[in-house]
């Protein structure tokens, strides 16, 4: 398979299923973000983080490959979802919601309770960790839009927004893991 193909020159991408679409179309936006998302949670994998972070992120990295592809399909052809025309394209499943949401509860056993929102920073991981759920919100921002022409499976919008929340505990743990400041934003008052 040669990476370049040219078919690409005209400004459109294929979608499986072999429908051509303009790049800027939503739902290239939508998985693009999401590979983007993948790319920043590698980068928080790279850095030292304790093991068990580690193995959660490359499972939610194959997850986000899986959305990616699932948002690839062409609407018009569902029959790639299932069927006897079915892509080898794993599904997104209530365990997969099962497994951030308990990553979330055993990382908060570990954290003091918020009372405030906080500022992002503290320490370079933190950071790339909050840039990240930020780079999440924007990806379920744009499927969210793409649900509104085009629907999208109810799954994937769960998922994507659960993964933010996981995203944001993870920050909080990992600045206790390093022993950061969490800076809290309490507003000014004014007279």
């Amino acid at each position: 398979m040669k990476i370049y193909t040219k078919t690409g020159d005209d400004g459109t991408t294929g979608l499986f299923g072999g429908t051509r679409v303009p790049k800027h179309h939503i739902r290239i936006e939508s998985y693009g973000t999401l590979d983007e998302l993948n790319s920043w949670i590698g980068l928080i994998r790279d850095q030292p983080i304790d093991k068990s972070s580690e193995k959660v992120l490359i499972k939610i990295q194959e997850k986000l490959f899986t959305i990616g592809a699932l948002l690839a399909i062409d609407p018009k052809k569902e029959k790639l979802k299932s069927g006897k025309d079915r892509l080898n394209i794993p599904n997104i499943d209530n365990e997969d919601i099962n497994l951030l949401e308990k990553e979330i509860d055993l990382m908060e056993k570990q954290l003091t309770p918020m009372t405030h929102f906080i500022l992002p920073g503290g320490d370079t991981t933190v950071s790339y960790c909050h840039i990240t759920r930020t780079i999440c919100r924007r990806a379920e921002r744009l499927v969210s839009q793409l649900n509104e022409f085009e629907p999208v499976d109810p799954i994937l919008l769960s998922y994507i927004n659960r993964l933010s929340d996981f995203l944001f505990v993870l920050a909080r743990k990992l600045t206790n893991d390093v022993q950061a400041e969490e800076i809290k934003w309490i507003p000014e008052k004014r007279d």
